[in-house]
């Protein structure tokens, strides 16, 4: 409404008040008797009264029209964000995340700025056109022999034909420059992630010149997207000053007054002056597809775990786990060409409360293995049941309450020691913080900080030694008290002494849980019941270490290795 009440007070108001209003106030004829003052200034303050209008409705409209679109934007950042929540740990995999954040950030900023500022101009531009168009008519028909300017308005189609070029053009440009800043931030990030590395291997200069040559590249892009984001404005008002230039020329042949010529020539002006601007929303329109277009690469990325449309709570689980004929292929990155399986007819039963270590080779399958007991995948084929219960139908949140897991590279939060343990609480959790602390052999470390509990361990944990980090995601595997754990190698970062408390806590942890236990030092297989062997992707020897130590000559290799 705000669009409409500016676009007509701009479009017909102004025009109206040069044509009617300024005549009466100067009139032409020497002879004509002169207003009274008060007429005039009642003929005056038309003036002000239509460029106050004007002014609120423009601030109403742009503030409201902003605000809509920071909510819509808002909300769409929003959704990017929890689809990113949903999404597979393999699309992770497949997607640099320095891209994902450019996605999110940048694509989401790019987007909003086109929103806004088209948003100003999308209502009363296209009413001030109207207005304009509307002043011109009334008044090229009132007055004798000005009905020619109307030609005039046939440059106006003629503008359409530059506007769309340039439109489609400038989209694909928008496109390729959103990517090579998808590019930037990705090696940003990856340069951000490996400060000790890039030290260590005396990687400054290769990473300096792997920044530059992406920084030139969009600095290629984006000059594209500036010269014809731009392009599109010279046009239009080499056109629109053709269409000026006939009506004076006309004007001047049928020798028609300056002062009637004058509010005919505002009203055409006026009228093309929004198609230029149209034209400049378009281009932002397409500027803001480009980014779109990026966003539905995550919006529209497929869920490939989620929940059934009736899913079953876990209340009480006791643990049996049962794998059949399970396998798993991570997706390819050509869709020509498939992954090969990692995993391949798995099948096997873990009993409630029993400890199984998973042995093998790098790349055997052991992490693939783990990470499908809660859904971070689904089998490509075959089943997994807790309970007798296949996993798709039961409900993930409780699925996931009911798993503990500690990575080989766990991941702490910039958040204090109190706060990193607290998120692993459950419906299971029964002892403190401070007893989960005790347990994983972390007491005395967190002792010696300023704050203690309450010390912030910065991003990713950084100011935390190796084993200290794994100690503290071992307390809260601990403090979680889930029915089924999964270790991924907790105590390879420790030191021999205390590598042995840990054993010590891990066989308390363990008592009366299911638990998968991968193995890469093999001195904690000691607390297995059981070891699974796995070479690419299947299952070769299955049973105590003394029977497959027998029986089997790739465990038997792996475990001289070591011990020797």
């Amino acid at each position: 409404m705000c669009g409409v009440v500016y676009g007509l007070t701009s479009g017909f108001g102004l025009p109206y008040m040069i044509d009617q209003v300024f005549p009466k106030i100067f009139p032409t004829d020497p002879s004509a008797p002169t207003l009274p003052s008060w007429e005039i200034f009642w003929y005056v303050a038309w003036f002000p009264a239509v460029f106050l209008v004007r002014g609120v409705s423009s601030y109403a409209n742009s503030y409201l029209i902003n605000y809509c679109g920071m909510r819509v934007l808002e909300k769409i950042r929003l959704d990017v964000f929890k689809k990113l929540q949903s999404l597979p740990i393999s699309f992770f995999n497949q997607n640099k995340t320095g891209d994902l954040l450019s996605r999110v950030m940048g694509d989401t900023g790019q987007l909003q700025t086109a929103v806004l500022s088209v948003s100003n101009d999308l209502i009363k531009q296209p009413v001030t056109f109207i207005g304009a168009i509307s002043a011109l008519c009334v008044m090229a028909v009132q007055r004798e022999g000005m009905a020619f300017v109307l030609l005039c308005l046939l440059v106006i189609p003629i503008c359409v034909f530059p506007i769309r070029r340039v439109g489609e053009l400038l989209m694909s440009k928008a496109l390729g420059m959103q990517q090579q800043v998808g590019g930037l931030t990705a090696i940003l990030s990856e340069n951000l992630s490996g400060p000790t590395e890039i030290r260590a291997f005396n990687l400054k200069n290769r990473e300096v010149s792997r920044f530059q040559n992406a920084a030139d590249q969009f600095f290629t892009a984006r000059m594209k997207v500036i010269k014809y984001a731009h392009l599109l404005t010279p046009l239009i008002e080499i056109i629109t000053a053709s269409g000026i230039s006939i009506a004076i020329f006309q004007a001047a042949k049928t020798s028609i007054h300056l002062d009637a010529v004058v509010p005919v020539i505002v009203a055409l002006y006026m009228s093309y002056e929004p198609i230029k601007k149209l034209g400049t929303i378009h281009n932002k329109v397409k500027e803001g597809l480009a980014s779109l277009t990026r966003l539905d690469h995550i919006l529209v990325a497929e869920e490939t775990v989620r929940n059934a449309p009736n899913p079953q709570e876990i209340t009480t689980p006791k643990g049996n786990i049962k794998f059949d004929r399970v396998s798993y292929s991570y997706p390819s990155i050509d869709p020509k060409t498939p992954s090969p399986p990692a995993l391949s007819e798995i099948s096997f039963t873990a009993e409630a409360g029993e400890i199984i270590a998973l042995v093998g080779p790098s790349g055997a399958g052991k992490s693939t293995l783990a990470g499908l007991i809660p859904r971070f995948h689904d089998p490509s084929s075959g089943s997994i049941s807790i309970d007798g219960i296949d996993l798709r139908q039961m409900d993930l949140h409780s699925l996931r309450e009911v798993v503990a897991l500690v990575p080989q590279k766990p991941f702490l939060f910039d958040a204090s020691v109190r706060e990193n343990i607290e998120l692993g609480n459950s419906s299971f959790t029964e002892c403190s913080i401070g007893d989960a602390l005790d347990y994983a052999n972390a007491t005395e470390f967190v002792s010696l900080m300023k704050n203690q509990k309450d010390e912030i361990l910065g991003e990713r944990g950084s100011r935390l030694s190796g084993g200290q980090l794994q100690r503290l995601a071992l307390a809260r595997a601990f403090y979680r008290n889930s029915p089924i754990l999964v270790l991924d190698e907790a105590t390879s970062a420790l030191d021999t002494e205390n590598e042995e408390k840990i054993h010590n806590a891990m066989a308390r942890l363990t008592k009366g849980k299911t638990t998968f236990l991968i193995a890469h030092r093999f001195s904690s297989i000691r607390l297995a019941d059981r070891i699974l062997v796995l070479d690419k992707g299947k299952i070769i020897a299955d049973g105590p270490h003394s029977q497959i130590y027998a029986s089997c000559e790739l465990y038997r290799n792996l475990y001289d290795n070591q011990t020797d």
